[in-house]
């Protein structure tokens, strides 16, 4: 086999009956989740299966749920195709899937790692309460054309941009009343935007909360250098050093997202297949619009 990369998915990846299929036909996915639900204080499982929807979207439920659901996708890969993961040269993780990714290179032992995203999620919710804010997901415009927007919208409110994931498609992020002003703005110059079904500004100065929050947990979390190189959301590096890992994923919480540089390096590593692992296929949709050509396979949580 050639040189592989490992993709993993973020908040927004999940869906009702997440992992549930898995667990029945794959015993190490039920044992994850039974794992997980022990350190969560709730059935995980459950919530995947049964929902409600609105339980399992919201931000404390969702995060744990992508998280195990990735991992359990990954031992299902594992098992019926090792040398996928011994091929691989390099990993990336979209914002919370930084994790998952974390987790696969032996930086972050599985159940530490349910605990930090567990806080993650809870952190950045109360932060969300804080200050109501959201996200908008902008189609089809240059960053320029974006830019011009948010320091318009930027003088009724706090507007950033926040995840840059693929050409045509950035997300910005700010207080409900900036977010309004943008849309207003974006819909005069006839530019598309989608509102996101998230808590809040992800990703900006609106979640410096979290941010001391998480900085506190990471502090006391034994995390390891990584054997696979895995690439920071907030500056598209690799960062094996442990103290260097726990300062990028707090900084992760209020700092730009540069998944499509993440992106771009990977392929030019020159890895010949990308897997996209846990729920979902937004990563391969992503990836094809930066590449069309790329081989890229889901293994679907």
């Amino acid at each position: 086999m050639g040189s592989t990369a490992f993709l993993f998915p973020g908040q927004g990846a999940q869906y009702l009956g997440m992992g549930a299929a898995l667990c029945e036909k794959f015993p190490p996915a039920f044992q994850k989740f039974q794992q997980a639900s022990q350190i969560l204080g709730y059935d995980l499982l459950d919530i995947c299966k049964n929902g409600p929807l609105e339980k399992l979207n919201s931000t404390v439920i969702s995060q744990p749920a992508i998280y195990v659901s990735s991992l359990a996708a990954l031992d299902l890969l594992n098992s019926e195709a090792p040398d996928a993961a011994q091929s691989c040269q390099i990993t990336a993780g979209l914002s919370l899937g930084e994790y998952s990714a974390l987790t696969f290179a032996g930086a972050i032992s599985f159940a530490d790692g349910v605990a930090l995203v567990k806080e993650r999620g809870e952190a950045m919710q109360a932060a969300s309460e804080k200050i109501p804010s959201g996200m908008l997901s902008v189609i089809g415009a240059e960053k320029e054309q974006i830019a011009e927007l948010c320091e318009e919208a930027g003088k009724v409110g706090l507007i950033k941009m926040a995840n840059f994931l693929c050409p045509g498609n950035i997300v910005v992020s700010g207080d409900n009343e900036a977010c309004t002003m943008f849309e207003k703005i974006a819909l005069e110059k006839g530019i598309r935007t989608i509102k996101l079904a998230v808590a809040g500004a992800f990703h900006t100065a609106i979640m410096e909360p979290a941010l001391e929050r998480l900085a506190k947990i990471l502090s006391n979390t034994s995390i390891a250098s990584t054997k696979v190189p895995v690439l920071a959301n907030v500056d598209a590096l690799e960062h094996t050093d442990p103290a260097s890992i726990k300062n990028k994923l707090a900084r992760q919480v209020v700092e730009p997202v540069l998944w499509e540089n993440c992106i771009r390096k990977i392929l030019d590593s020159g890895v010949e297949k990308l897997y996209e692992v846990g729920p979902g296929r937004v990563l391969a949709g992503l990836a094809k619009r930066i590449n069309r050509k790329i081989d890229i396979v889901n293994i679907q949580a």
